[in-house]
């Protein structure tokens, strides 16, 4: 009766010593958040949105910048520095986002799609720059560059295989 005893107390510390071990692997993994899943289209236009909204608000400030220092908001020889500074936070910030989410290729849809994005407005938005209606058309445009990065990504994937 004994040996039953220690039999059926083995499993039942086998068991919870193995559930002490998925906890500490999950509590392991930084930088990863329990939440339902989501559609990664939602996921991809969501962060394509935020995107655009940094890139506004980062252009922005840089106005400001330019304007308190040089009063105009024009940054001559340092606006093409800027810029080049503002598109690659941006990807930095899509991408720790991507990450942080489990994406896939979550370095390489941000640059596409944030590339995409500022070709995009400097082919064809170039002289609308100032007008209000902007604030709504770049992150729009980002959230859809996002989704034709994250597309052309998988194309590229299903090429490599």
């Amino acid at each position: 009766m004994s040996q039953e005893d220690d039999g059926d107390r083995m499993p039942d510390d086998l068991e919870a010593a193995l559930e002490a071990a998925d906890d500490e692997a999950e509590e392991a993994r930084p930088g990863r958040y329990d939440a339902p899943p989501l559609p990664p289209g939602l996921i991809l236009a969501v962060v394509g949105l935020l995107c655009g909204f940094a890139t506004i608000a980062l252009v922005w400030l840089s106005e400001r910048g330019c304007e308190r220092f040089r009063d105009t908001t024009n940054c001559g020889a340092l606006g093409l520095p800027l810029l080049i500074v503002i598109v690659v936070v941006t990807m930095v910030l899509g991408g720790t986002a991507l990450s942080r989410l489990a994406m896939p290729h979550p370095k390489l849809i941000p640059f596409l799609g944030v590339a995409f994005m500022v070709a995009l407005v400097v082919a064809f938005l170039t002289g609308h720059l100032d007008s209000p209606w902007i604030l709504a058309v770049v992150p729009v445009l980002t959230a859809v560059t996002f989704l034709l990065a994250n597309l052309l990504a998988r194309l590229l994937e299903r090429a490599d295989a």
